[in-house]
């Protein structure tokens, strides 16, 4: 089938138009919002989103939190610079991360952070290059982490970020993605209780986003791609406020790929969503029959990715980059830090 060619996902971007920097308001961004039925598209501004929602219509949030990351430090007994990103919490003091240089960091090797206020050790060097990571110091991970961190911003990113709180949601609570579900960027507060005072309900699932979401699809045949995994929580209150929007007649709409994998991975074949947590590798191309969703908030993402190939199994791929060509168009903002798109 022609659709699982990787090439097939290919547009051309202009450099320009990758944002570097968030908007000074967050719902100022642009809103693309195309019909999956027809494949007609319309422009507006974000702030105007409730416009195509319907009272009774329920928004999937995801609530997970970035880390700040990304760790410099110095290998011991060398002094070399090391970078280690954190990737997935394993226990208490250990993480599996990407480390920076390599060829450096075999196991046993030691590396300081902050002068020696944290230390790790490298355990275990994995098959695909990922290391294990054990971490010594005294007091409380997360808040050396938080002196001692960054905020592990996309590779195109090539502007310092001047908030870190631009690159979390507004709802952000439950610490542990490398990267933020950006879909949400573009809601304030105000927006969302604007939409809770026309009729919409919200629920929240968590998905810790991991690196892997920027990693390049290798494989041209699709088939042979292997989605990394990541963690998700969907409470018993988030599935049964999602079965009864359902119920009701209202539509369920995922802000994000990441809050539509988690509600595809934890539903059964009619749709009904259940409480759970656990790993997900759900990998979503053209071909996918989707059990829940009914609309998807989403930002533009790369060529190629696995994303656009998810947006492409729920809209059709001549529609969705037929819509991104109008987009380029238009001059809307790509990636992370870019405008959005509504399919419904």
């Amino acid at each position: 089938m022609e659709e699982l060619k990787k090439s097939d996902y290919f547009y051309e971007l202009p450099e320009e138009l990758i944002a570097q920097d968030p908007l000074e308001k967050r719902d100022d961004s642009r809103l693309l919002v195309l019909d999956r039925n027809t494949g007609e598209t319309s422009h507006h501004r974000f702030s105007e989103v409730g416009g195509f929602l319907r009272p009774g219509d329920c928004l999937v949030l995801n609530d997970t939190k970035v880390i700040p990351a990304r760790l410099i430090g110095e290998k011991e007994g060398s002094g070399g610079v090391i970078e280690i990103l954190l990737l997935k919490r394993l226990a208490s003091d250990s993480w599996e991360a990407i480390v920076r240089p390599g060829k450096k960091l075999r196991e046993g090797a030691r590396v300081s952070f902050g002068g020696g206020a944290l230390k790790a050790e490298i355990t275990e060097v994995r098959a695909d290059g990922n290391r294990i990571v054990s971490f010594y110091f005294e007091g409380i991970f997360e808040e050396i982490l938080d002196r001692l961190g960054e905020m592990p911003l996309p590779p195109y990113i090539k502007h310092k970020l001047k908030d870190p709180g631009r690159y979390q949601t507004v709802y952000a609570k439950n610490p542990g993605s490398a990267a933020a579900p950006t879909a949400g960027l573009h809601f304030t507060t105000e927006l969302l209780d604007k939409l809770r005072e026309a009729g919409l309900t919200t629920a929240f699932v968590t998905l810790h986003v991991g690196l892997g979401t920027f990693r390049p699809v290798k494989e041209e045949n699709l088939l042979m791609h292997k989605m990394h995994s990541e963690y998700y929580e969907v409470s018993a209150e988030t599935a049964a406020t999602i079965n009864r929007a359902r119920d009701e007649g209202g539509r369920i709409i995922a802000v994000g790929t990441t809050s539509c994998r988690t509600l595809e991975s934890v539903s059964s074949e009619d749709g009904r969503v259940q409480e759970g947590s656990g790993e997900t590798r759900l990998f979503i191309y053209p071909g996918y029959r989707f059990k829940v969703i009914d609309g998807l908030i989403t930002n533009f993402h790369l060529p190629e990715s696995t994303l656009l190939m998810l947006v492409s199994a729920f809209a059709g791929r001549e529609r969705v980059l037929t819509a991104y060509r109008e987009a380029i168009k238009e001059g809307y903002r790509f990636f992370s830090f870019g405008d959005a798109m509504l399919v419904v």
